[in-house]
């Protein structure tokens, strides 16, 4: 059958690496499928807090890649199958899929149209839009890998979430819930407290201007068993008082400053893996009941540069771009 796949696409892509203006609206080369590939027509983006850092060169610097410009970044994203490589046989054409890679050789998802490999695919949760779909991954597999691999979660643990409004945190609220555990919410502003409520946490309050040690001493009297902290500083620190004796505290890598916590409390910072069966649980989550991907604010393609520089404004959950 001929394919009915565009030779180019829309891409926003940068000649060098460098600040929001280096976004620039392009015209490229559809990336061809591999063997182990899948083509999506990505229909919509994830403006994830870490795309600065991809955008001013440190993914690149980090995993020792020699970058070829034009580069497209991003790294989650969310639309529908356009082909399949030839050893392939989960998805076909015309599935909803959402996917995530970190620095994708064949380009981000800043782009119409990704290649990358199968691995990195799963079908859209019934319960998800595809917008929804397109933010959620990345952030949502962090949650669920500090929760379920670095804190091993237990059914009726006292569990602190710090930053709880954000993208990572309203997902682990979510996530811990599901879990069985007892959740101590912190976010930022009324809104992010209120939104916190509303996805199911059982005590939340604004880490902005309530006491946040005498919070946690309050929810777990015996201390809290554990901690998932997606940002860092004073009031994160002041949290952290509040933890037992033997209490786990995992923070992803990026969280800057670093959290402290007293002696007595292990404390790990930890990466995620893309990997089928963690994408299998956290599919399997999400469909055991309601399930909410916040999404505050969604831009046009062409508007990359302001997405980016509303990465440093105040929102709630995540923002995207929007490609079709």
């Amino acid at each position: 059958m001929k394919s009915t796949t565009p030779k180019t696409m829309k891409a926003v892509a940068i000649d060098r690496f460098g600040g929001p203006e280096t976004l620039t609206l392009r015209t490229l080369p559809v990336p061809e499928v591999g063997a182990d590939e899948v083509l999506i027509h990505i229909e919509s983006a994830d403006v994830a807090v870490w795309d600065p850092f991809e955008r001013e060169g440190g993914f690149a610097k980090l995993l020792g890649m020699e970058p070829k410009f034009p580069y497209v970044i991003g790294t989650d994203g969310a639309g529908t199958v356009a082909e399949v490589g030839q050893g392939v046989s989960r998805f076909k054409k015309g599935d909803r899929v959402y996917a995530l890679a970190l620095a994708n050789p064949k380009g981000g998802f800043y782009a119409e149209y990704i290649a990358l490999l199968a691995d990195n695919v799963s079908p859209v949760p019934d319960k998800l839009t595809t917008e929804q779909a397109g933010v959620m991954s990345c952030d949502a597999l962090t949650a669920l890998a500090g929760l379920d691999d670095v804190l091993g979660l237990k059914q009726g643990e006292s569990l602190l979430i710090f930053g709880a409004g954000g993208g990572l945190g309203h997902l682990a609220v979510q996530l811990a819930k599901r879990m069985g555990a007892r959740v101590l919410a912190v976010a930022s502003g009324d809104d992010g407290v209120a939104l916190a409520r509303r996805l199911g946490a059982d005590v939340v309050i604004n880490g902005r201007k309530d006491d946040v040690a005498a919070a946690g001493r309050a929810f777990a009297p015996a201390g809290l068993d554990a901690a998932l902290m997606t940002a860092g500083g004073e009031a994160a620190d002041r949290a952290l008082e509040a933890m037992r004796e033997g209490g786990r505290v995992a923070y992803p890598t990026g969280v800057d400053p670093v959290p402290k916590a007293r002696s007595g409390v292990r404390v790990s910072r930890y990466d995620v893996a893309i990997e089928p069966r963690a994408i299998a649980k956290l599919n399997r989550l999400i469909e055991a009941g309601p399930f909410e991907v916040h999404v505050a604010r969604t831009f046009p393609l062409d508007q990359a540069a302001q997405a980016h520089r509303a990465l440093d404004e105040h929102y709630l959950g995540k923002l995207a771009l929007r490609l079709s």
